[in-house]
């Protein structure tokens, strides 16, 4: 996913689809599918750190909530600003918003602060696949 934060991470700055074989059109396909995936990790790692905050140990709901983070983390350093504009903005913030209400929920082990985080995150999965091809590559950065 290209890195549009050079202030975050320098070096990394040239997407990963820009020379894909197949052309354009195949490049989102492997982006969409790459950025669900993400998804739908970050959402698998909540849920299951959900059930450890009254079952399990706190280690590993912290390590779970951690990935979740870190997931969340990759998908905001993906967003194309540039091309995105106001819409890549929004994700941003509330990308840090979700990470910052993981850390929390964490802390207090609240997992109706996870809930919300899952909400948040199915919300923007499901405008993610209505959204057409070429949206799609403006936000995240594909050619």
């Amino acid at each position: 996913l290209r890195q549009l934060h050079p202030q975050r991470r320098p070096g990394r700055h040239q997407s990963r689809f820009e020379d894909a074989p197949g052309g354009e059109v195949a490049a989102v396909a492997r982006l969409v599918g790459e950025v669900l995936r993400r998804m739908d990790g970050a959402l698998e790692r909540i849920a299951t750190a959900r059930g450890l905050m009254s079952h399990g140990t706190g280690a590993e709901k912290a390590q779970l909530l951690h990935r979740a983070v870190a997931i969340i983390d990759e998908l905001r350093n993906s967003l194309n600003f540039k091309a995105g504009g106001q819409l890549a903005g929004n994700l941003d913030s509330l990308y840090e918003y979700m990470c910052t209400r993981i850390m929390q929920a964490n802390a207090s082990n609240k997992p109706e602060w996870l809930d919300e985080v899952s909400r948040l995150l199915g919300e923007i999965r499901t405008a993610w696949l209505q959204l057409p091809a070429q949206g799609r590559a403006q936000v995240s950065g594909a050619p």
